[in-house]
């Protein structure tokens, strides 16, 4: 896993197994980490998430890119969207696989970078976060799976409820999965979920 600091940020990125030894564009996951994980020690990044597993030796079938947020900060869209430009241009992407989640406060991220650049992302996976529900609109085209844990007390279920409603109003491809006893750490049965990323891997940017 490649540490980098530059002038655009710090962040992770983990190349799957056979990038080296093909000359084929890549799928890529942007993960967002939760307000705990923020600093300015790359390391922390690697105690949750894809990240976490990526780092004790799991495969992706893609690239993983993996930001540190400041401390007292909140993820923000322009640094985001330089980023990704960033490793497009450096790397082998698919710009038509571009995967986004995040937990927590990755999670708010998620929604509203998805809200801020809706033609970027091929599928998108916000866990235990919330947005307001008028941004269903900008987004319904993109395929959504939402999850969240039913005794949340941090942030409660029904922020995800009411996204989940506001898209399927609006037909848009949304599944959402409660843990009816998880408090609000849903993001390691997520992302231990082998489904989730066979999942991603199927979507495609939309037209």
């Amino acid at each position: 896993m490649k540490a980098v600091k530059n002038k655009i940020g710090k962040y992770l990125l983990h190349l799957p197994e056979n990038y080296e030894y093909s000359k084929n564009k890549w799928p890529l996951m942007l993960f967002l980490h939760g307000a705990g994980e923020c600093g300015d020690n790359l390391e922390i990044v690697k105690k949750k998430g894809p990240t976490m597993l990526a780092n004790k030796g799991k495969e992706f079938p893609f690239l993983l890119l993996s930001p540190q947020c400041p401390v007292k900060q909140y993820w923000e869209n322009d640094f985001l969207d330089k980023l990704l430009t960033d490793i497009i241009r450096q790397y082998r992407v698919d710009p038509n696989k571009i995967y986004l989640t995040g937990f927590s406060m990755g999670g708010f991220g998620t929604w509203n970078l998805a809200k801020k650049y809706p033609n970027r992302f091929a599928a998108i996976a916000p866990v235990c976060g919330g947005a307001n529900p008028h941004i269903a609109e900008y987004i319904k085209h993109i395929p959504t799976w939402i999850f969240h844990g039913a005794k949340d007390r941090i942030i409660p279920v029904e922020r995800s409820q009411e996204m989940a409603s506001a898209l399927k109003k609006l037909g848009a491809k949304v599944k959402f999965t409660v843990y009816p006893f998880t408090e609000h750490d849903s993001w390691t049965e997520t992302y231990n979920n082998e489904e989730l990323y066979e999942w991603f891997i199927e979507q495609k940017r939309a037209d």
